[in-house]
């Protein structure tokens, strides 16, 4: 059985508090869905090594938690990852290390995808740019990452960027006019930090001027 979320042609109607890696808030649009399609398949991948790769915010996070709900396993920060870490990861099938970036100890790192290798276990490696592009100084480390699996998280469509915004909105207690929502849906740059971004300005706008959030904060905000 595969991970169940919120399809976007469901009405989107509003959210519960403190539900930021729940099921039922990750939304499924044409931006993400391929991932999620992917994600669904496992344990039949071609290979055992997988990597996750999208801009903040795009939802890496989120799903990784809700896969290991689903199908267990243990999740690590690549920049903490040490040798503690590497005997830890013995007992489990799924291994997902999260944020990798050029400030790790690649020859730790190696040695992990040596050890996932040897003991047939899975491997998912979050990162911002496919890991294949980060261009490590280990040579050994670069052809092995270069042999994983990419899925990456497209940028977010108009029903994708309207959901999370709901969302962001909802979390924040804020309720506005469908109207305004694809107000900003159509004019903010089309990226998932910048939608995060983007509400906690016109909320931190509306707290100063001590009036509820309407057409005159989001246009001030968006410089028009």
């Amino acid at each position: 059985m595969g991970i169940k979320v919120k399809d976007l042609s469901q009405q989107i109607i509003k959210f519960n508090d403190n539900q930021n890696f729940r099921h039922d808030d990750f939304y499924v649009s044409k931006s993400n869905e391929h991932v999620l399609n992917f994600i669904n398949q496992w344990p039949k991948w071609q290979k055992n090594f997988l990597n996750l790769s999208g801009e903040r915010s795009s939802g890496k996070t989120h799903l990784m938690n809700i896969f290991i709900e689903k199908f267990k396993g243990i999740k690590l920060q690549a920049q903490l990852f040490d040798n503690n870490d590497l005997r830890k990861i013995k007992i489990y099938q799924n291994i997902i290390l999260e944020n990798l970036d050029t400030n790790i100890d690649e020859q730790l790192i190696y040695t992990l995808i040596n050890t996932v290798e040897q003991d047939n276990k899975y491997l998912i490696i979050t990162s911002r740019k496919p890991i294949v592009d980060l261009g490590f100084k280990l040579k050994d480390l670069q052809s092995r990452t270069s042999n994983f699996i990419l899925q990456t998280f497209e940028k977010p469509d108009d029903n994708l960027m309207f959901a999370l915004i709901l969302k962001n909105l909802s979390d924040r207690q804020i309720f506005l006019d469908k109207k305004l929502i694809n107000y900003i849906v159509k004019r903010i740059e089309r990226s998932y930090s910048n939608i995060f971004d983007f509400i906690y300005k016109i909320d931190e706008m509306s707290l100063k001027k001590k009036k509820s959030i309407n057409l005159k904060i989001i246009k001030e905000a968006l410089g028009e």
